[in-house]
């Protein structure tokens, strides 16, 4: 699967009185009406924890310039505290971060959870989503690419 060029996305979700957020490669559009995407989440990560319990997740994705932020939450590089103090990022409508900078933002509400070995296949209905700028950043044979 290294073999196959994905987007890299950053998924994050309200826990507590903080956040949570991952780097993932997943993201999968489903639907087109309504429209509907699915990202896997593993199982024991803190940030499928707080998707699930609170029913709603943001997709932040990464530009080319933005490696160090996929990096930290993929947990290569320093820790991201809970009030994401470090990251430059807004709130969407629904309270969940947005990081700042990105080529598209999603917000979603989850409608079904589903097991998938160490993953949960985590489908999200997307209630808003914004077009941004700049080049994407690619996962390719574990590393980083561009598309220029």
């Amino acid at each position: 699967m290294a073999r196959l060029p994905s987007g890299v996305v950053v998924v994050s979700a309200r826990y507590g009185s903080g956040y949570r957020g991952l780097t993932a490669s997943s993201l999968v559009s489903i639907s087109a009406d309504p429209p509907m995407v699915l990202v896997g989440l593993e199982r024991e990560a803190t940030t499928r924890a707080a998707v699930v319990e609170g029913k709603a997740f943001n997709v932040s994705v990464l530009t080319r310039t933005q490696e160090f932020i996929a990096d930290r939450f993929a947990g290569r590089a320093p820790a991201i505290d809970e009030s994401w103090r470090e990251i430059p990022h807004r709130l969407g409508t629904n309270g969940i971060p947005l990081i700042e900078g990105c080529v598209a933002w999603l917000e979603c509400s989850l409608v079904a959870t589903h097991p998938a070995g160490d993953h949960d296949i985590c489908v999200g209905r997307v209630e808003a989503a914004v077009a941004g700028a700049g080049d994407p950043l690619i996962l390719w044979d574990r590393s980083f690419w561009t598309l220029r």
